[in-house]
């Protein structure tokens, strides 16, 4: 078991070098607040290298003097079990990808060896879903069950592709969870079908305002904010 060792008002780094070997290490005993002055190097010992390199039960802050440049720079891998914030910006691939500014992802590429491949994330002025398929000789599209408690009915769109000849099909009948087809022919249809509906879960999202991010006129709290930083949205 791991020795104890308190902290007492402040340790400077910039002073003698201090080696803490099989310790915990705790706040100052008493009600003063313990402060760490200088640079913590923590080095990954080699008999255990799975062990991470700093276990926190509370809260980890790097804070800045004033006209002074504080950096946190890691090797290795940032595992967060709850929610990072950021009052800046996110970047991701050494800085060539900033989050506010789309969302991609990039993955190896499937079919060309030594290739990337990298897409980005539809956007609109709603929190919108959809759903596609295919209809071979039939005029009923059964919408997805939990649609009922999931989308507006009244936003719903429907957008059709006949296949292999023109059918002159058209909307019969509309609702949360049916879609009845028709040609004016009343020929049998085949098409591609492609449906929207917007959320009925959660707030209208507002896309226009004016000042910043803390003025959104809306509710913050049913927003993860991919354009903000993934930095708002509690638990």
């Amino acid at each position: 078991m791991a020795d104890k060792t308190y902290l007492s008002k402040e340790i400077n780094f910039n002073k003698a070098p201090i080696m803490w070997s099989g310790m915990e290490v705790y706040p100052g005993g008493g009600s003063a607040a313990s402060n760490l002055y200088g640079t913590l190097n923590v080095i990954k010992n080699p008999q255990e290298p799975n062990t991470p390199d700093i276990n926190t039960d509370g809260n980890v802050n790097v804070k800045k003097s004033v006209n002074v440049k504080i950096d946190v720079n890691v090797d290795g891998n940032v595992n967060v079990g709850k929610n990072v914030k950021a009052k800046g910006e996110v970047y991701s691939n050494n800085g060539k990808h900033r989050l506010s500014s789309k969302k991609n992802f990039d993955i190896p590429h499937p079919t060309k060896e030594g290739w990337r491949l990298t897409h980005s994330c539809l956007e609109g002025p709603e929190a919108a879903v959809y759903f596609r398929g295919k209809l071979m000789n039939r005029n009923s599209i059964k919408l997805p069950e939990y649609w009922k408690n999931l989308v507006d009915p009244d936003t719903i769109t429907v957008s059709i592709t006949p296949i292999q000849f023109y059918q002159n099909i058209f909307v019969k009948e509309l609702d949360i969870a049916e879609i009845i087809l028709q040609s004016k022919e009343n020929i049998p249809i085949c098409c591609f079908y492609h449906i929207y509906g917007e959320r009925i879960d959660t707030e209208k999202l507002i896309a226009e305002y004016e000042g910043g991010i803390e003025d959104y006129p809306g509710d913050n709290s049913e927003r993860s904010i991919a354009g903000y930083h993934y930095d708002k949205k509690l638990t």
